[in-house]
C-alpha cells in the first residue's frame, strides 16, 4: 500500500515542477515559495483538524520536536533552492536534478539510520547520480 501513496507523492511532485514553473514567471522566486508554504500551511493543518489530529500534539517529544523543526528547515531552504532553480532553468532539467535527492537519500539513510544497501540499490544510486551528472553537463 506505501508504493500508491509513493506514486501520488510523485504524480504531484511532477504537478508541482511544471505548475510552479509557469506561477514563479515575472515574480521573485522567494515570493513564490512564500506563497506556495502559505498554502500547504493552510492544507496540511486542514487535513489535521478534519481527521481530528491535533490532539497528538500533546504526546510530541523533545526529540519529535526537534527533528520535525530540522526537517521543516531543511523542506524551506530546499523549496527556496528548487524555486530558484526553476526560475534560471528548465523544468525538462530541474526537476530530475531535484530528484537526485532519492540518491541522497538512500546514502543518509544507510549512513545515519543504519539501513541495509542492498547491491540492486546501490547500481540505481549510482544510475540516479550518473543520469544527474549528465544532465547537468549536457
Amino acid at each position: 500500500m506505501w508504493w500508491i501513496y509513493a506514486l501520488l507523492s510523485a504524480i504531484f511532485a511532477a504537478l508541482t515542477a511544471v505548475l510552479a514553473k509557469v506561477g514563479i514567471k515575472g515574480i521573485d522566486s522567494n515570493l513564490a515559495t512564500a506563497i506556495r508554504t502559505v498554502v500547504i500551511l493552510l492544507l496540511a493543518w486542514a487535513i489535521v483538524f478534519f481527521r481530528n489530529d491535533q490532539q497528538g500534539i500533546s504526546g510530541l517529544t523533545r526529540q519529535n520536536w526537534t527533528f520535525l523543526i530540522l526537517s521543516g528547515l531543511a523542506t524551506g531552504l530546499s523549496w527556496v533552492f528548487y524555486f530558484k532553480a526553476l526560475q534560471l532553468g528548465k523544468v525538462s532539467q530541474v526537476a530530475p536534478v531535484d530528484k537526485a535527492s532519492v540518491a541522497i537519500a538512500i546514502v543518509l539513510s544507510v549512513i545515519f539510520l543504519g539501513e541495509p544497501l542492498s547491491l540492486k540499490t546501490a547500481v540505481a544510486v549510482l544510475m540516479i547520480i550518473g543520469g544527474t551528472i549528465i544532465l547537468i553537463f549536457q
